[in-house]
């Protein structure tokens, strides 16, 4: 084994990053009080949401209380509460928005930058071409706008894709000629990925993290404006107290109807709740784990994160890590702030309802792990309250579901039950039972449209979206989107149900990869996932229309949605709806009008590097001698093995290869892992080479800057 360092990284600079206790803490640095405007936007969102909680509960009470109350009827009146408290939070909020939710920003003028910046992105077997054509989208935005000083790339993957990984050996280096020597780009890929985007961000800080002042943390499909990023760097540095300042990513690029209907829902509604949120934080903000800066001795001192006590799905590492570290860097005294009005940064939405339901799986378990770690030493109440609101957003969805079932044996209840109408008590009128469900839901509705109104209310002032989108367009637009989600709410519901029942019984959801790019999902597959739902529906609608034909009515959207699932989870997917959709100018966003020059230059850059890569195989390593310097010039060298603990990867590769007569015989006997360990080795490698061609010499393959 050699042990010469690798050219695709700096010289390491190591900064401490221990793991905090949450239970134990001794505060350092001392909060200040929050702002006056943050403490009215605190009462208008909180004091507003409780108000209209206890306005509609009593709306409940009095509805249920006009004749006999049942035992169910009270649970109902419970279940509501419950929600309805939830669901208030988020239009209190925007009102809070509209009047308070204008951010100053500290920085002045607009000059460069000089500190230095790493532009952090962590990868786990994505596509290399959109990867690194992302980065290089933003690199070389920066290079015309003058303002790549003090920026670096810095590529960390996870990846354990054998395949996968020679494409981004080959992809770093072509990104890394482009570039030269106008912005440094760095790759390292780790052998054993514990700890997951966690623990691959730690291992980068722990080693390298002394060389920067600041590091922007993206997502594989992130993309920032270069303005943007010049803006964040002049914010952070222009206020010492700043541990980490979070943009607003606007999803963009979306070719399928589901993705359409999300960007537009973002753009219309989420800068409204965006202002909400920010308004009512302060400097106790929040993370969303990508599309963020960060100071990084901050981040280092102050949010190393422990390992959890007990198993998974509750124990283990903790996987909405975001939270947590946004959590303890205010603890440690540092800001966290949002910049709601700040644009220039997007990311994509999942291309379908089904990769967005495998994507909310495992959000939900790190979401659910949440209230293993809201009692923490130190934290701020709004710190927790958005966990709190976090775990909500997923157990909503059974409370909603047990609200309904309720709802329904209330009204087969009252349907079918013989009632005492006369009792011993005095009276001239009989005890009815009456349960008035229209006046629930009317209560839901009205409330949950608020925050679309003020949405699209706002659109009509936003002068940018305006140049691109008429009016009309948006209010046609806002009514497609709310007649499609009403429709999809049941569905992802019912998922949503069954994933926190997995989580409950301690099922683990695992690290696999985010689908960026949707492919259609066959009709068999859609019945597997959507049979049940299916089958609900129309149960429900039978049973209502025989106990309760009004109810029926007012729930029509729901059970549509259920009854259709199937064909409504395959249109998600459709990329000729989102085209029909486009042409008649529905569910349209400025960015697909004018597209953003960082984005057109990345998609630019994607066909190019899908062209460079085709063909780019473990088997062109050993035809290609220059593709074979390329790729162990970005090789890190292999860990050592401790005592009782030796690299089995590496030994079973190196026995199959002394096996093996030729190299696709070998080829074929190589699992996944031992492919790896020969991809990571270059004395591995040779063993492999000497198969093709017996004259190879028997030492490591020279390693050639390239």
């Amino acid at each position: 084994m050699t042990t010469r360092q690798s050219t695709s990284v700096p010289p390491f600079a190591e900064l401490a990053m221990p793991a905090q206790d949450l239970y134990r803490y001794v505060r350092e640095r001392r909060l200040g009080w929050p702002s006056l405007k943050t403490m009215l936007a605190r009462l208008v969102t909180f004091g507003g949401g409780l108000a209209l909680t206890v306005y509609a509960t009593r709306e409940m009470v009095a509805v249920v209380s006009v004749g006999q109350v049942s035992v169910l009827q009270w649970v109902i009146v419970a279940l509501f509460t419950i929600t309805f408290a939830w669901i208030a939070l988020t239009p209190a909020g925007a009102v809070a928005g509209v009047f308070f939710g204008g951010v100053r920003r500290r920085a002045a003028g607009d000059g460069g930058v000089e500190q230095r910046t790493a532009l952090v992105m962590p990868i786990y077997n994505e596509n290399p071409a959109g990867t690194f054509a992302a980065l290089d989208g933003m690199a070389t935005a920066l290079l015309e706008r003058d303002a790549a000083q003090g920026f670096e790339i810095f590529v960390l993957s996870d990846t354990n894709n054998p395949d996968i990984y020679v494409k981004e050996t080959a992809a770093y280096h072509v990104l890394r000629e482009k570039l030269g020597e106008q912005m440094r780009v760095w790759y390292r890929r780790r052998a054993d990925n514990i700890g997951r985007k966690v623990g691959n961000l730690q291992d980068f800080i722990t080693r390298w993290g002394g060389r920067y002042d600041f590091m922007v943390v993206l997502d594989a499909d992130s993309i920032l404006a270069p303005d943007t990023l010049v803006t964040l760097v002049r914010e952070i540095a222009a206020d010492p107290n700043l541990g980490l300042l979070q943009t607003v990513p606007q999803l963009v690029g979306g070719r399928t109807l589901f993705a359409r209907l999300q960007q537009f829902a973002g753009r219309i509604y989420g800068p409204i709740i965006a202002r909400g949120i920010a308004s009512w934080q302060g400097d106790d903000g929040n993370y969303w784990g990508h599309n963020a800066i960060m100071r990084v001795g901050a981040f280092a001192g102050a949010a190393g994160l422990p390992v959890l006590p007990g198993k998974k799905p509750f124990g283990g590492a903790i996987l909405s890590h975001d939270f947590v570290e946004a959590a303890l860097l205010r603890r440690a005294g540092w800001a966290v702030r949002m910049l709601p009005t700040l644009g220039g940064s997007w990311e994509d939405s999942p291309p379908s309802l089904l990769d967005s339901a495998a994507r909310d799986r495992r959000w939900a378990q790190g979401n659910i792990q949440h209230l293993a770690v809201m009692s923490s030493h130190g934290f701020t109440w709004s710190n927790r309250a958005h966990m709190c609101i976090g775990v909500m957003s997923y157990l909503a969805s059974p409370l909603w579901f047990a609200l309904i079932v309720v709802g329904l044996a209330t009204a087969g209840q009252i349907a079918t039950q013989q009632y005492e109408y006369f009792t011993d008590e005095l009276s001239l009128f009989p005890r009815w039972p009456l349960f008035d469900s229209e006046r629930m839901i009317e209560l839901f509705v009205v409330t949950m449209a608020t925050t679309k109104i003020l949405g699209v209310l706002r659109a009509f002032v936003d002068r940018e979206l305006l140049r691109t989108v008429n009016p009309l367009r948006v209010v046609l637009g806002a009514v497609a989107e709310t007649v499609l989600s009403a429709l999809y709410a049941p569905i992802m519901m019912m998922m949503q149900v069954r994933q926190i029942s997995e989580i409950f019984v301690g099922q683990d959801s695992g690290w696999s990869t985010q689908t960026r790019k949707h492919s259609r999902t066959p009709w068999a597959a859609l019945f597997r996932r959507h049979w049940l739902q299916t089958l609900a529906g129309i149960a429900v609608s039978v049973v209502l229309v025989y106990v309760s034909p009004p109810l029926f009515l007012w729930m029509v959207p729901a059970l549509a949605g259920l009854v259709c699932a199937l064909p409504l989870s395959a249109a998600s997917g459709s990329v000729v709806l989102a085209k029909i959709a486009r042409a008649l100018g529905m569910l349209t966003v400025p960015e697909e009008v004018a597209v953003p020059k960082v984005v057109a230059l990345r998609d630019e850059s994607e066909a190019r590097f899908e062209e460079l890569l085709d063909g780019v195989t473990v088997g062109r390593l050993l035809s290609d001698e220059l593709a074979r310097q390329r790729h162990f010039a970005a090789v890190q060298p292999r860990p050592a093995p401790t005592r009782g603990h030796p690299d089995v990867m590496f030994i079973t590769a190196r026995a199959k290869l002394a096996d093996a007569h030729t190299a696709a015989e070998a080829l074929a006997w190589l699992t996944p892992p031992e492919q790896l360990a020969v991809l990571g080795d270059r004395d591995l490698f040779q063993a492999l080479l000497r198969l093709v061609n017996p004259d190879v010499p028997d030492q490591p393959v020279a390693l050639r800057s390239a």
